[in-house]
């Protein structure tokens, strides 16, 4: 079983050093894919040794998942405008600065392991997409306790998962991001409707 890194651990290694080795892994994600990607590859071009590679992260889904998840600017935790309508906008907005969702190399390199890969899925949802589908429910019960939506309005299960598909599968269906005002379109579209707001 592989070991699990530590909060205790990572901190001895600086900021800049961190963002030296994630940019050294997405570099090599956006080259050669996640399969031919190699911690030994990653190793010399970040300058780590392989060894404190497998012993703070341990194994290739982790540091992968670890480095998409540096490189991943929008916080959705920290939406919260005192309105339903007014969170949805905020999180339109951030879409058109997200550097991952912009990078349509990087999505496509990890797109095709992560139904190739268990442990990569498996890592990706505990680590980045669970807690969005966690952020996404509580702007949306924000908007049940301040009487915006019904409490048992049936698309509030649905509108998390659908608002995240909408933007990891835009560059495998098009080779191009989710924009801005696309993001925009689909709210008016589909998601006010569903919720009636």
């Amino acid at each position: 079983m592989s070991e699990q890194p530590t909060a205790a651990r990572r901190s001895r290694f600086t900021p800049l050093r961190a963002a030296q080795l994630h940019g050294a892994v997405l570099g090599l994600l956006r080259e050669v894919g996640y399969d031919a990607l190699s911690m030994d590859a990653v190793a010399a071009r970040a300058r780590f040794s392989k060894a404190t590679l497998y012993r703070q992260w341990g194994g290739k889904p982790q540091l992968v998942v670890a480095a998409l998840q540096f490189h991943r600017p929008m916080r959705i935790d920290t939406i919260d405008t005192g309105s339903l309508r007014g969170d949805l906008d905020a999180l339109a907005a951030l879409t058109g600065h997200r550097a991952v969702a912009g990078d349509v190399a990087l999505q496509l390199g990890v797109g095709r392991a992560i139904y190739d890969h268990p442990e990569l899925r498996r890592t990706l949802r505990e680590v980045m997409l669970h807690p969005a589908l966690d952020d996404l429910h509580a702007i949306l019960q924000r908007g049940v306790d301040r009487g915006e939506v019904a409490p048992d309005c049936p698309a509030l299960d649905m509108v998390p998962q659908l608002l995240c598909s909408l933007v990891i599968a835009r560059p495998l269906l098009s080779d191009e991001a989710m924009t801005e005002t696309e993001f925009r379109r689909n709210l008016e579209a589909l998601v006010f409707p569903a919720l009636h707001i």
